[in-house]
């Protein structure tokens, strides 16, 4: 094979294949970052900073090639077990030695290489499979069945193995894209509706397509890719969360942790065509004022400086699209674009701005609730909602952190006398450890939030600092996707016996903290500093005031409930390298209040009762019970007729399932009305002298998005009061805790 080449850490010479890789990064300018210096320096700080403090040796080398091979290939469809062998034998006893000794580059170019050759081939494979397919279409009345997911099965053996592994994956593209096409049409003649697909090219031009872009997406890897691989694969041997950052990826994490980006406001997708399609345009942003980009609109090249300089972005990945479109504040990007409606290409001009990205910032509502007691007479309730995305913050300015918006937050529900809250951390995946331990006072006041342990075994009990700015009842909303800062939040919630959590049986389990630091404080002072990248290292475990870790277990819920990612297989015990579970001492000078033990019991009983009698949560029951069972079968059909059936059986349940929440939604609707009033409280609202009526056209408040003709098929059922059953019912569970209070 070309790219097995039979040289030690020194050697210089490079496979073919190894080679059109450094060739596809060659023009870069002298300024480029030194990428082997980049590789060292990382590699020493990750050795002298991580908290196992593990050095590396043989063992950690050969874990390191397996790991890389794994991220790379996590489905075992491109290297054979005789590919990772040949690898083995000459990467596996040294492959931390090219990193010690300044040859990162060269490393990341020849297993690269190595990847794209299998890459290459096998796409090739299935172009040629495809286009056979195209003239005389497969039967599909075959009993062969092929595996959901690969990523637990050994690897093929051989190349004529995985040969016909590939076979039977272009067969299950070509027969997925058939199925949902006569699905589609189906569904569209029912509804006298127009087929969607009525226009489309055939199901192998459009998987063609798809492969293309994949092609292109491999080869347009520059060396900032490959270093990214391959260090990743080094930092994630250590753990998950440890990892290597480029240029570009550090921006992206800054703007994804600050929750606001310089830009031009749009959101994009990737189309079949290879362009870059418009989907979705931030109302006030830079595209929006403009005035000239319209949703749907396609970018086919991109001016970056605005000097004359064009990209052609054709089946370019959608990351390195972004990258070429946001840039400098102030400064204009042009994009040549083709109009959705008449197909003429035009030239836009756009100035990059700040963008506030709203959707990810704290957000709430207010719920006057009417109802009568047992004893007949009317109960009025006052509660609230509190939405947290994430523990954001902006790492370089300051200016934006999520605690000094959720105290404007609360102290406008206290001005509104609310009783009870619910904060909602389901899609929360983290954040700011210096964010979530202000927040933790603003519920619990004075008092340890969480201990964190470093290398050398030395815990520092963290604090809060402040009277507590919310004193009235609580839940905490989390699912299996409440992560690291939310598991601190909702353990430290659960200890001081402050809230009741409830939702998924437990969290994530990231019980780890990472520490960013800019590579170029490390590099030598005769290179550039600029671009380097950095690397976020694991330097601490954190634990509850409890002493127990949030690592691998999470944080169990008080009362779990049936929702739709109960059964998904996500979390800290599903990952590679997982840090094990620990404990230690707990905490001094905090105490559990009783209050919510007392009330528990009852609590639950409720709940319970209006679980068993809520026809959406015994729907999510159903439904992961169906996604277990497909997961532990880890099988799909490649027969048509055996596949539609899978098919039916959701898509049946589906339809039952919508024509009887048609009925319900619109009885809930009118009881809504009589009983509920919801108020919107977002940052805009805080100082409103009155809070404005809740509507379902918030969420759209921030973004014009593209109609999907896919979508105007489908039964959209908008949740009575915009209160989807789960967050409803930890609005009911709040309500009864004021009740027992």
């Amino acid at each position: 094979m070309s790219w097995y080449i039979k040289s030690k850490v020194k050697a210089k010479v490079l496979g073919a294949v190894a080679l059109t890789a450094l060739m596809s990064c060659s023009g870069m300018s002298n300024a480029a970052p030194d990428y082997n210096q980049i590789g060292k320096q990382f590699s020493e700080v990750l050795q002298y900073s991580h908290f196992s403090r593990v050095k590396f040796s043989a063992e950690m080398y050969a874990k390191f090639l397996d790991c890389y091979l794994q991220s790379m290939d996590p489905q075992h469809l491109y290297f054979t077990q005789e590919d990772v062998e040949m690898l083995r034998k000459k990467y596996a006893d040294c492959f931390g030695d090219y990193l010690l000794a300044n040859e990162t580059t060269q490393l990341a170019q020849e297993l690269y290489g190595a990847y794209m050759e299998r890459v290459l081939k096998h796409l090739d494979q299935a172009v040629a499979l495809l286009q056979e397919y195209e003239k005389t279409p497969p039967s599909f009345q075959s009993d062969r069945s092929i595996p959901r997911t690969r990523r637990k099965l050994p690897r093929a053996a051989s190349d004529a193995d995985l040969d016909r592994v590939w076979r039977d994956q272009v067969e299950d593209m070509l027969l997925t894209e058939i199925c949902r096409r006569e699905n589609l049409a189906r569904l569209a003649a029912e509804k006298g509706k127009p087929d969607p697909n009525a226009k489309e090219v055939s199901p192998v031009a459009k998987i063609l397509a798809r492969l293309k872009r994949v092609r292109m997406e491999v080869q347009e890897a520059d060396l900032e890719d490959m270093v990214s691989h391959l260090l990743n694969a080094v930092a994630h041997v250590y753990d998950p969360h440890s990892d290597f950052m480029g240029a570009r990826e550090e921006k992206q994490f800054k703007d994804m942790i600050k929750a606001s980006l310089v830009g031009i406001g749009a959101q994009l997708k990737e189309d079949d065509d290879g362009s870059t399609r418009i989907e979705g345009i931030v109302k006030g942003g830079p595209a929006d004022k403009n005035g000239q980009l319209k949703l749907g609109d396609h970018i086919v090249a991109v001016d970056t400086k605005g000097d004359g300089h064009w990209t052609d972005i054709l089946y370019m990945s959608i990351d390195k699209v972004v990258n070429l479109i946001r840039g400098q504040k102030s400064v204009p990007v042009r994009l040549r674009v083709q109009s959705a409606e008449s197909g003429d290409e035009r030239v836009i001009s756009i100035v990059r701005d700040e963008v506030p990205m709203a959707e990810s910032l704290a957000s709430a509502r207010v719920i006057d609730l009417h109802e009568d007691g047992p004893d007949g007479k009317e109960r009025n309730y006052r509660l609230g909602i509190l939405t947290l995305p994430s523990f954001y913050v902006d790492m370089d300015a300051g200016n934006v952190q999520c605690a000094a918006d959720v105290r404007k937050l609360l102290t406008r529900m206290d001005q509104e006398k609310v009783q009870g809250l619910v904060v909602d951390l389901r899609t929360n995946g983290g954040g700011s450890l210096e964010e979530v331990r202000k927040m933790v006072g603003f519920f619990a006041g004075y008092g340890p939030v969480v201990q964190v342990k470093d290398a050398r075994g030395n815990v520092e009990k963290l604090t809060a600092s402040c009277q507590p700015l919310f004193r009235g009842e609580m839940v905490v909303l989390t699912s299996k996707g409440s992560a690291s800062a939310s598991e601190i939040f909702a353990g430290a919630m659960k200890d001081y016996g402050r809230a009741v959590i409830v939702g998924d049986s437990t969290t994530f389990g990231k019980g780890t903290v990472q520490v960013p630091r800019n590579l170029g404080d490390f590099m030598p002072l005769s290179l550039s500093w600029e671009d380097c990248g950095l690397i976020k290292v694991t330097v601490q475990k954190f634990y509850r005031i409890n002493g127990a870790s949030t690592q691998l277990k999470g944080v169990s819920s008080d009362i779990e409930l049936p929702t739709v990612t109960s059964s998904l297989q996500i979390g800290e015990s599903e990952m590679d390298h997982a840090m094990p579970y620990d404990a230690i001492a707990p905490a001094g000078g905090y105490v559990q209040s009783p209050r919510i033990g007392s009330m528990l019991s009852e609590l639950r009983k409720r709940s319970t009762a209006r679980v068993a009698k809520d026809s959406d949560l015994q729907n999510n029951v159903w439904y992961a019970n169906y996604r277990e069972r497909l997961q532990k079968e880890n099988s799909i059909s490649l027969n048509k007729q055996t596949r539609q059936a899978q098919i039916d059986e959701l898509r049946n349940f589906k339809k039952k399932s919508d024509e009887d929440r048609k009925k319900r939604y619109e009885i809930m609707g009118q009881e809504d009305k009589k009983h509920m009033t919801v108020y919107r409280l977002n940052l805009d609202d805080v100082h409103a002298a009155e809070l404005p009526h809740a509507s379902k056209k918030d969420k759209e408040s921030f973004m014009r998005e593209a109609k999907d003709p896919e979508d105007d098929l489908e039964d959209s059922l908008d949740y009575p009061s915009g209160l989807d059953p789960v967050l409803r019912e930890a609005v009911y569970i709040v309500r009864d805790m004021v009740d027992l209070h």
